[in-house]
């Protein structure tokens, strides 16, 4: 049946192309010739009579918990002097430019080198540009970010999740339930930072049992 289409498609083309395009005669051979060709290469190399076979969407790498529309979890200052250059380097990732992400928050650190929030920021840039990994780089920016404010949430958190996709689990986890403990009830990221620790958790699997007490 495929084919009584090809052919049909075919036909209309040179209909359209000899008298409603009005091609000149001297051209029409070339014209024909070249449609020929096309059904030539579609009869080589198309399998019409083979059925459809839907490929699956491949499977997304574990996140440990639904991924982040929020970058900053809430845990940013959405209308400070750091938001407009956090902005600029979210949307610069987006499109894949990672190391101009990471740019666009170094200028923004050489006017506000204290601000916690582009320090936060520069790590999660880093990590990006590292193909999801802890670098060394991004690993010193999420410390920066700890000595200006030893209580903000936003550098045991998204250091902790770059642990979590780089394999460090138990690293991780010890991170993650510190910040835990001193979120609090109301706090915008604790629902989402449970969340991931129990993934996380069960990733891990059950705790080993406790060694028995040597006897006498």
């Amino acid at each position: 049946m495929i084919w009584l289409w090809v052919m049909l498609a075919a036909a209309l083309t040179i209909a359209g192309i000899f008298w409603l395009g009005r091609l000149p005669t001297g051209a029409r051979p070339l014209a024909a010739a070249a449609i020929m060709l096309g059904l030539a290469g579609y009869a080589l190399q198309g399998s019409p009579s083979l059925a459809g076979k839907p490929v699956a969407r491949a499977a997304e790498p574990e996140g440990f918990g639904e991924a982040i529309t929020d970058r900053q979890q809430g845990m940013a200052d959405r209308f400070g002097p750091a938001a407009q250059w956090i902005a600029m380097s979210d949307g610069l990732a987006r499109t894949g430019k990672t190391e101009l992400a990471a740019r666009t928050l170094e200028k923004g650190l050489e006017k506000y080198p204290d601000n916690v929030d582009l320090w936060v920021g520069l790590g999660n840039a880093l990590v990006a540009h590292g193909g999801g990994v802890m670098s060394p780089a991004a690993a010193l920016a999420f410390e920066e970010a700890a000595k200006r404010d030893p209580t903000h949430p936003g550098p045991p958190f998204f250091a902790g999740l770059a642990m979590a996709q780089t394999g460090d689990l138990k690293g991780a986890e010890a991170v993650w339930s510190q910040l835990l403990a001193r979120s609090p009830e109301g706090a915008p990221w604790r629902a989402d930072l449970e969340m991931r620790l129990g993934q996380l958790r069960a990733a891990m699997g059950p705790p080993p049992p406790p060694a028995e007490a040597a006897v006498p």
